[in-house]
């Protein structure tokens, strides 16, 4: 795999195993990788809600193959897929969007006060 190609992780803790978090608050999340380029760059920060409203189009953190990945959940004539938005990386078909384990409601680049924008 190449240097570019370098898949990218952080694990993500079960709510119940050592977090002080509720299910239900908002939590951020660092990008990593060039999956979501152009419109998220690495080390950009984004916003998860858990409880927010997933729809055709929105940014979502997901539980697919046995991990999370961020990715724009898409509807489609066979059902719904999980869209890169970097055309390098391939769609992921989904059953249902109960894949979606919370929306992207905000970004921000660290240390720039004014560079943020809403996803609601």
């Amino acid at each position: 795999m190449s240097e570019r190609n370098e898949r990218k992780t952080i694990p993500i803790q079960d709510v119940n195993e050592a977090s002080n978090c509720a299910s239900a608050e908002p939590y951020a999340l660092m990008v990593l990788g060039d999956s979501m380029l152009p419109e998220f760059e690495e080390g950009e920060i984004i916003v998860v809600e858990p409880s927010g409203l997933v729809k055709d189009g929105s940014y979502v953190v997901a539980f697919v193959n046995d991990e999370y990945i961020f990715r724009q959940i898409v509807k489609h004539d066979d059902g719904w897929m999980l869209k890169p938005l970097n055309p390098i990386y391939e769609n992921i078909p989904v059953a249902d969007i109960d894949v979606a384990k919370g929306v992207v409601i905000l970004k921000k680049r660290p240390g720039k006060r004014s560079e943020q924008k809403s996803y609601i």
